[in-house]
Parts: C-alpha cells; sequence; structure tokens
C-alpha cells in the first residue's frame, strides 16, 4: 500500500546545492556568536588563564592581609601590622596560593597542548575571516591596565611592539616591499596611538587620519602597535631601535619622515627623539641618528605632556586608602594599575623621571625636561569639551581627560615648557579627547600643516 504523502524526488535535470563555502560558514559563525564571542580567540586562552590564576592570587593576599590586620586588634588609624598570618590560619592561606598555582600550571600546559592542537585547523581559518576588531580592542586594554604586568609575566597576551599596515605586523626581518603591497614612498608617516588603544582604532566613523595623510602626502603610512602599560621611557627606546632597523630596511630611500601620535603616543614618540638623540650623541655622530635625521615634522593630538588629573587623583585615593590600616589591603587593587598609566601622572618621558623610587611615590612633578626635537616642526592640536577656551572648566577639564595647557605644552616652569609657535597650536571647542581622531576640523588643519 502506498504511503499517503510521499517525499518529492528532484528532477533529473536538478542538482543538490554544493555546502557552503569556508568563508560562508564562519561569516555566518561571526554574525551568530555576536561580538564579545568575537572578541576571544583560541590563541588567547593560555594568557587568560594565566592572568585568572595571577588574580586568584591577589585576592588571596588581600583577604589574608584584612585577617591579618584584624586579628591583631590595632588601632583604626597608623601603620598595619607586618607579615602574614601564622599558625593554621596562615596555613590555609599558603595551601589556597600553591593550590592555585599548581592548578594554573597543570591548566597552562593543557592549553598549550589544546591550542597546538585546534590552531593549524579551525583557528586558523577562523582568524582570516572572522573581524578582530574587538579581539584587538579587548587586548588593547587589557595591556593599557596591566601591561608592565603581562611583559613580566611571560604572558602571552602582552602586545609586542610593531609597525602594522592594516593590522599586519611588518616582518623586518624579511624583503619589505611584497609585504607593503603597494609601491614604498620615500616618505614615511608614522601613526602612534594612545593608552587602552590600538592601530586600528585610528580608523573612526568612517574617517582616518592615516589614510587621509597618505593620500595628500603621497606618503606610506605606518601604524604603531604597542603594549601602552608599559613605562613610557621602555616604549620609546623599543621604538627608536625599531624605526632605526625600518629606515635601514626601507626598498627605497627614506627622505622625509612624518610622526602623527595621539594622546600617550606623543610621550612615546618624544621619548624615542630623546633616545635616538643620546645614543647619537654617545656614538659621536654629526648629532642625529638616522631616521631622527630624517625626521621632519610631529603633530601632537591631545597628548598630556605634563600628565593628566586623572591619574595624579588615583594617587589621592591610594593615599586615602592607606590611611587605616583596615583599609590598607584594598589599595594594592589601585596600585596593580600599570607603570604606563603612572607615568600619565606627569608625563614622564625618560628612565630617570621613575627610576631608583617606587612609581606609585611621585609626589610633585620632578621631571627631567625634556626638549623637543631639534630641527624638527612640531604641532600641537587640543580640544575643549566647552565652547570657549578661557573658563576654568575648559582649562582645567580640557577635552575631559588631558587639561588644555597640558595638551598644549604649556608649564609654570620655563625649563619644562614646549615653545611650539602660535601658527602650530589649534584647540577645537565642544569636543571631547577621542573626536582628535575623526573631527573634521582637525582634518583640515591637519591637512593644512602637512600638505
Amino acid at each position: 500500500m502506498k504511503a499517503l504523502v510521499e517525499t518529492p524526488q528532484p528532477a533529473a535535470t536538478e542538482r543538490a546545492e554544493p555546502p557552503p563555502a569556508p568563508a560562508a560558514r564562519a561569516a555566518r559563525v561571526a554574525r551568530a556568536v555576536g561580538p564579545l564571542a568575537r572578541a576571544f580567540h583560541v590563541a588567547d586562552l593560555r594568557g587568560y588563564a594565566r592572568l585568572g590564576v595571577d588574580a586568584t592570587v591577589g585576592i588571596t593576599d588581600l583577604v589574608e592581609a584584612m585577617h591579618h590586620t584584624i586579628e591583631s586588634t590595632i588601632g583604626v588609624a597608623g601603620p598595619g601590622p607586618a607579615g602574614r598570618t601564622s599558625g593554621i590560619t596562615g596555613l590555609v592561606y599558603r595551601t589556597v596560593r600553591g593550590t592555585t598555582r599548581l592548578v594554573g600550571h597543570g591548566l597552562d600546559g593543557l592549553l598549550g597542548s589544546l591550542v597546538e592542537r585546534l590552531l593549524p585547523a579551525q583557528a586558523a581559518e577562523a582568524a582570516e575571516v572572522l573581524p578582530t576588531p574587538e579581539r584587538e580592542a579587548l587586548r588593547a586594554v587589557l595591556n593599557g591596565v596591566w601591561g608592565d604586568h603581562l611583559a613580566e609575566s611571560g604572558n602571552p597576551l602582552a602586545i609586542p611592539m610593531s609597525l602594522r599596515r592594516d593590522g599586519r605586523a611588518l616582518d623586518l626581518s624579511a624583503p619589505l616591499a611584497a609585504q607593503l603591497q603597494a609601491p614604498a614612498s620615500g616618505r614615511l608617516l608614522v601613526l602612534i596611538h594612545g593608552l587602552c588603544m590600538n592601530d586600528l582604532q585610528w580608523s573612526r566613523r568612517g574617517h582616518d587620519h592615516g589614510q587621509m595623510l597618505a593620500a595628500a602626502l603621497d606618503a606610506t603610512p605606518l601604524y604603531l602597535h604597542y603594549n601602552s602599560g608599559r613605562h613610557v621611557s621602555q616604549n620609546g627606546r623599543e621604538l627608536a631601535a625599531l624605526l632605526d632597523r625600518l629606515v635601514a630596511q626601507w626598498p627605497v630611500l627614506a627622505e622625509e619622515i612624518v610622526i602623527v601620535a595621539h594622546s600617550m603616543g606623543g610621550l612615546v614618540a618624544r621619548s624615542a627623539c630623546h633616545v635616538a638623540q643620546e645614543v647619537a650623541q654617545e656614538a659621536a655622530q654629526d648629532g642625529s641618528a638616522a631616521w631622527l635625521g630624517q625626521l621632519r615634522r610631529v603633530v601632537f593630538l591631545g597628548t598630556p605632556h605634563h600628565g593628566a588629573p586623572l591619574e595624579r587623583g588615583g594617587r589621592l585615593v591610594d593615599v586615602a586608602l592607606g590611611l587605616s590600616p583596615y583599609v590598607r589591603p584594598f589599595a594594592r587593587l589601585g596600585r596593580a594599575r600599570s607603570a604606563g598609566i603612572t607615568d600619565l601622572r606627569y608625563g614622564n618621558l625618560q628612565d630617570a623621571d621613575w627610576q631608583g623610587r617606587d612609581r606609585h611615590a611621585q609626589k610633585r612633578d620632578d621631571r627631567v625636561p625634556t626638549p623637543l626635537p631639534a630641527g624638527v616642526a612640531v604641532y600641537v592640536a587640543a580640544a575643549i569639551t566647552t565652547e570657549s577656551d578661557s573658563g576654568l572648566r575648559a582649562n582645567l577639564l580640557g577635552d575631559g581627560l588631558v587639561p588644555l595647557a597640558s595638551a598644549l605644552g604649556r608649564h609654570s616652569d620655563p625649563a619644562k615648557v614646549l615653545p611650539v609657535p602660535a601658527a602650530n597650536q589649534h584647540v577645537v571647542a565642544g569636543a571631547n579627547h577621542w573626536d582628535l581622531l575623526d573631527h573634521p576640523e582637525v582634518a583640515a588643519v591637519l591637512r593644512a600643516w602637512l600638505a
């Protein structure tokens, strides 16, 4: 007896649809998982696991310090008790720390093996197809806040410094011509991002200063990618060496270098110039390193040349938490912020500005004055959230992060003043710190200054 409903059969001329291509499957997955999932990558698993272990050990130390203070029955003010808990209590805390590290070590080995197996098959394919801005942004924030710890602990989440094009790092050990995907220009445009940011974030709301200026200047744009949580002077020294290698291996003669830096990136650029000048003088050269001799113009966008009040406020919080031994352990959370952030208290540029002391202990602006690079045209652009730069709010808050005077290089100490001509200064009203990356007024003044 025939079935009441028969399954329709394809006609002889019909052909079954082919399975979707890998790119289509990956794109479909990307839409399904959403931006949060796209921020994670299998290669980062070990880094997040290590960071979790470090956080667990740190919280255990904090709880033990509070426990030790409470059982010591000391006053509400003054110094806290020294040392750790003892007896059975101390044994419990030591066991928690030891077990956490043991589990972390085993997990690290397991994840390492897992990544080696999964990365060539699934992850490598996904990395070529799935968008990565979310992952880059997350790593940039982690590096900005804890980058010095990530670097010192060998965490794979730590960002190595590189010059990138379209999010891909240039390999300076290989010929560069094939990596550029376009003819190399004798004019190099180097763009340097700020704290907790990355090179992809130069593109904002459909605008990229780098692409705009590259077309106007007939230049090759290169975007620095770096760990913004390290000391500014450490990044400056590495950048100076990186630019030396770049100029030496550039496919054509590098006749001119132009730097455009946003926020902390300006401090890194100034530090690199200072290091290059010192290296050249020590080598008894003509007063300029190879790349520094080709540097013609530098533009600073919202750079805190003399620091930012938010970091000074962070130090006041540290001091307040230290007034009582019962809340002093919580100061460890604030003091975990990176060396890059503490350098923003007054705008530290040199090793001498922080070496030889606790980086959290800088109470006043005792930096060694660092002049602007000689023979280089310098331009500064600042933003203010108000409509006029004459009020107290505009001068104190500036763009919301950097005060106006700091962004323009003004200082009460004549030795620290940056002598930038008035014609090379510009203030954008009604804009914040990040608007400097895409504001039409900023774009226009950049073209006027550089092109």
